[in-house]
């Protein structure tokens, strides 16, 4: 994608927020400098060129005379300990806790955010209400509270790629899993640093075409396609959520092609989570989606071949239930983000015997 140019202000943000102490600066990874002490950021497809004093268009990374910081390392917006099918993921550890940590920012302006508390305010705001939170007290706390995962989610990871990684890292080193909730907005280099100590990656594709991506996600889609390629490549187990808007995304023909492409280029136990939209943000004149649509949406996976097609934000529902796609017979049964009944065995469908894909021992 063509750089994005990132003016300078009159001065630098943290001299407009002078009171607020918990924003700490951290040398950010993945830029290069420039002349006149401009720099570029390497780490999403946007590839900023920010002048000194400015951020780039997450508004966390900032130019600080010629050097490139992060203002998202070590303190957490949000931490939370939720089902890891919250997420969702519904073929990983399943009835597991996750330590859930958020930042603050995002790399994209969907007009639908459903947490944009977090995503479209600076780090100055939400932090004044934040904690400090350095890696290794993260995963003390994790471990403390008995979570064998960690949950990278709420706003998006990706711009907090430091502290991701190095929280990461160290989680590891104590038997915890990691699991990163993003948009899949990212560039090779750093996504090949975070697939080196993550364990699942769940993707937010939030529509099929460059033109959804471009007018309603500010965004685009081909690096989220590319990074989807990717964490297959690397073996990293991926789940996918398309949360279905109404009149934007919900369209036969897109729902058909991002089914049958996801089939092609992933394979078919590629779990994908149509999920229900609830109007927020800048799309508040919208209806929720009709249970109805989801169901078509539902019906398509299926028919292209997909194994495991799911609807969530509809507590209750049968399709947020696992099937076996030997004997069509019920393994797991959830409602909300509760599991009724488990009737898997050692990863195998518990009446044929059937393998179903997904990582369900942390062993």
């Amino acid at each position: 994608m063509r750089a994005a140019l990132c003016a300078s202000g009159a001065a630098l943000f943290s001299d407009v927020f002078p009171e607020n102490a918990r924003v700490k600066r951290h040398e950010a990874r993945y830029y290069k400098k420039l002349a006149g002490d401009k720099v570029q950021c390497l780490l999403c497809p946007w590839c900023c060129v920010v002048l000194p004093g400015a951020r780039g268009q997450c508004n966390v990374r900032e130019n600080v005379r010629g050097g490139y910081q992060t203002l998202v390392y070590g303190t957490a917006s949000a931490c939370h300990i939720d089902p890891i099918e919250k997420k969702p993921f519904f073929h990983f550890l399943p009835g597991q806790a996750a330590y859930s940590l958020a930042t603050a920012g995002c790399n994209l302006e969907c007009k639908f955010c459903q947490n944009w508390e977090l995503a479209r305010r600076s780090p100055e705001e939400v932090f004044r209400y934040g904690q400090t939170l350095p890696p290794d007290e993260a995963v003390r706390q994790a471990a403390g509270q008995g979570c064998p995962i960690i949950a990278f989610t709420y706003n998006e990871p990706v711009i907090s790629l430091e502290y991701t990684i190095d929280i990461a890292t160290l989680a590891r080193e104590k038997g915890i899993r990691n699991v990163v909730v993003s948009n899949g907005f990212i560039r090779k280099e750093p996504l090949q640093d975070v697939c080196k100590v993550i364990d699942a990656y769940k993707v937010d594709l939030k529509g099929f075409t460059e033109s959804y991506y471009e007018q309603i996600v500010g965004g685009s889609l081909a690096p989220v396609l590319d990074t989807l390629v990717f964490l297959k490549e690397r073996g990293i187990w991926t789940e996918i959520v398309y949360l279905v808007v109404p009149t934007y995304n919900d369209g036969e023909t897109e729902i058909r092609n991002m089914v049958e492409w996801v089939g092609k280029h992933l394979g078919p136990d590629v779990p994908v989570h149509f999920s229900r939209f609830y109007p927020q943000y800048k799309l508040k004149n919208l209806p929720p989606t009709p249970v109805s649509t989801l169901e078509k949406a539902r019906r398509i996976g299926l028919e292209a071949g997909l194994h495991y097609v799911y609807l969530g934000n509809v507590p209750g529902h049968a399709g947020e239930s696992t099937t076996c796609p030997a004997c069509g017979r019920l393994v797991i049964t959830r409602t909300g983000y509760s599991i009724l009944e488990n009737r898997l065995k050692s990863g195998k469908c518990g009446y044929c015997g059937n393998p179903v894909s997904g990582v369900w021992s942390a062993a």
